[in-house]
């Protein structure tokens, strides 16, 4: 009996311990990795559009589909362009949001991505006139956790189809990256710890897809 007691306290604690605050709507800020630029290759690029193309789902099966704490038919798109992941209780049921802080967007964070990439293959970045426009479709930038016994595993996946536009050619690049995160405690830090991997490995995927385009 002592024995159930105790086994019974050590879960309930474990699952404290595990799950940390996952009532109400978090807000997490994101920084973008910096690269090591090249030396300019005398090309430009202006970011002329990035797009929110992500779908949203009223209590979707797979924690890994965008989704809200509440009806998302019924929310603005300003504020659904804020949300980047989903906090969830020990049992794996959906809570609270977890959303970019202040007025910053979705939208935002993928054209710094963007252009991190570009500048780091030599691009020098303009608002107008340049010799490329590149518009950005966002499909996938959603975070995640799934509970275990001892850890939390985090997952951030970002995926999104970069038009290259220029005089001479024209390509349609389709750029993944995902991160994961096994820690103990749902915190801020683990959060960013896992879109950081997330951004490190688009980057890496997006210069390798200029390389194969000839960009």
């Amino acid at each position: 009996m002592k024995k159930s007691i105790t086994n019974l306290l050590l879960s309930v604690l474990c699952v404290i311990f595990l799950s940390g605050c996952v009532m109400g709507r978090r807000t997490v800020d994101l920084e973008i990795p910096s690269l090591k630029p090249r030396d300019l290759n005398g090309l430009s690029v202006a970011i002329s559009e990035v797009q929110d193309g992500r779908v949203f789902q009223n209590r979707p099966p797979n924690p890994s589909t965008p989704s809200i704490d509440g009806d998302v038919t019924k929310m603005s798109a300003m504020e659904r362009s804020r949300m980047i992941g989903r906090q969830r209780n020990a049992y794996g049921k959906a809570m609270g949001d977890v959303a970019l802080p202040g007025d910053v967007t979705v939208e935002q964070k993928v054209q710094q991505l963007v252009e991190e990439g570009l500048r780091a293959r030599g691009y020098q970045i303009r608002d107008s006139e340049s010799d490329y426009s590149v518009s950005v479709k966002v499909e996938e930038f959603w975070g995640w956790f799934t509970p275990g016994m001892f850890y939390v595993t985090f997952e951030a996946r970002i995926k999104c189809a970069v038009k290259i536009d220029g005089e001479e050619k024209s390509e349609v690049i389709t750029v993944v990256g995902y991160g994961e995160n096994k820690a103990q405690v749902a915190s801020d830090a683990n959060w960013q710890l896992a879109y950081r991997r997330a951004f490190e490995d688009f980057l890496d995927n997006f210069s390798k897809e200029l390389e194969k385009k000839g960009f």
